[in-house]
């Protein structure tokens, strides 16, 4: 593999990980939406990420990873009765997101530390690529 490959494939990484950061964001921005409606609700979202590979070169297809999509979560939303709330529906319930702050927080460390672990990726080779450098001075 060229070492110049691997900016490439971590650079992909450090881009996919701020888009997994991005979605945390609005999950969380989002936790203490109310609706009057089930349709109308916020659900949660997952970024989907999928490998891209070099299909011309067999002996080291990969090239990095990109961002899929983005799904909604299937868990049920909550409904909480609350009859002199604004929003409450003609039975007296209000309809909160299904986002999980505890979830999309180890989900917000985690991206974090492979964003992290990426720049160190990128470090580690500049570094690697300078000491090839100077071994010929």
């Amino acid at each position: 593999m060229s070492s110049f490959k691997i900016f490439d494939i971590a650079g992909s990484g450090m881009n996919a990980q701020n888009l997994r950061l991005n979605v945390v964001a609005s999950n969380l921005a989002n936790v203490d939406a109310v609706s009057s409606s089930i349709e109308q609700t916020y659900r949660a979202r997952q970024p989907v990420f999928k490998s891209v590979l070099d299909r011309a070169n067999v002996r080291n297809p990969a090239v990095g990873v990109r961002m899929a999509g983005v799904v909604e979560s299937k868990a049920p939303l909550v409904r909480e009765y609350a009859p002199n709330h604004a929003q409450a529906d003609a039975e007296g319930y209000i309809y909160r997101p299904n986002v999980n702050v505890v979830e999309e927080m180890a989900n917000m460390i985690s991206a974090s530390r492979a964003y992290q672990n990426n720049v160190e990726v990128l470090n580690a080779t500049r570094q690697m690529l300078s000491a090839t450098i100077n071994l010929g001075r």
